[in-house]
């Protein structure tokens, strides 16, 4: 989604990067009476997912230990939560959090649209393969056991991998599209659900760009005016997310922040996912989206909400020197 803004992450890999002094920093942090926090956010939180990968293996081949084992005796609470979650790969990340938003009782549909709308076919395949791998089952047959109606339809599409590739622009078609979903929506009596998701699945976010201006030009009103009309419940929150993420995706996020930080109580879950996730592609760029909606900075937000080395270690993901 490049096409909107350039993307600008607030954690880049390290300058002078050297794995074992890591490694060996992290060990003496963590050995004897006490464990020094400050050491491990100011390693784990300044470098790369590729280079604390090298850490992590570092740390095997050179003392013999596993460095995540080893953070998790020494942690705690959210402080674990998000330093844990910094030592996985990406993808292996959200297939765990996909996982967790569907095992046990009930489902987190708003996790599953988070972290499933903003995706491209090729982010999407490296999950469902990730997936498969970890858990022995293919995410779509978890997904069908736990979605049910147009919104399963629309999670499987855009988990099979329906998405026009990134770049796929026909104007005319866009023109046609538009009055498809005018057509499907408020030119009638009730709503034709398939053909809001099928479109909105299938085609490449170039090209659904298009598609909302020519139904503006259409209709006198913004896809999203519409779609608030004619749909509800999950599928309304899924088609939502991925207009907001084709319009620009840090938006999305910073309202998905905002939520989590809203009202009596925190969403930790959801504020650690989109931090530890963004921070590499454009948590910077959340930030600005962030002040520019709330008139208040991420920075001063998460610092109200949290304590402690918890506080501390997001706000060293949100660039805080």
């Amino acid at each position: 989604m490049s096409w909107y803004y350039t993307p600008k992450p607030t954690v880049v890999p390290a300058e002078g990067f050297d794995a074992s002094a890591d490694a060996n920093a992290l060990r003496a942090a963590m050995k004897g009476f006490g464990t020094d926090e400050k050491a491990i956010i100011d390693i784990l939180c300044a470098r790369s997912n590729g280079q604390r990968m090298q850490i992590l293996e570092t740390y095997a081949s050179e003392l013999g230990r596993d460095l995540i084992e080893d953070l998790k005796s020494e942690l705690g609470g959210k402080f674990e939560d998000v330093i844990v979650a910094l030592m996985i790969p990406p993808e292996k990340y959200l297939c765990k959090q996909l996982h967790k938003a569907m095992d046990g009782i009930g489902t987190n549909e708003d996790a599953l649209i988070e972290i499933l709308a903003p995706q491209t076919n090729e982010e999407v395949k490296k999950i469902v393969d990730c997936y498969e791998d970890m858990y022995n089952r293919p995410l779509a047959e978890h997904l069908c056991s736990e979605t049910d109606g147009s919104f399963r339809r629309l999670l499987t599409m855009i988990i099979v991998g329906a998405r026009d590739p990134q770049g796929t622009v026909d104007a005319d078609l866009a023109v046609e599209q538009a009055n498809q979903l005018y057509n499907a929506g408020e030119a009638k009596f009730g709503t034709d659900e398939e053909v809001f998701y099928k479109i909105l699945a299938h085609a490449s976010f170039d090209q659904l760009e298009i598609v909302f201006e020519e139904y503006k030009k259409l209709s006198g009103r913004t896809i999203e005016q519409a779609m608030k009309d004619e749909l509800s419940g999950e599928l309304y929150d899924a088609l939502s997310a991925i207009v907001e993420c084709v319009q620009m995706a840090p938006h999305y996020f910073a309202k998905r922040l905002h939520k989590a930080m809203d009202g009596a109580g925190t969403d930790d879950a959801s504020m650690i996912r989109i931090i530890v996730t963004r921070s590499e592609i454009d948590l910077q760029n959340i930030k600005d989206e962030y002040e520019q909606m709330y008139n208040k900075t991420l920075l001063s937000a998460v610092r109200g909400e949290c304590s402690g080395d918890y506080k501390r270690a997001l706000c060293a993901l949100l660039g805080e020197a």
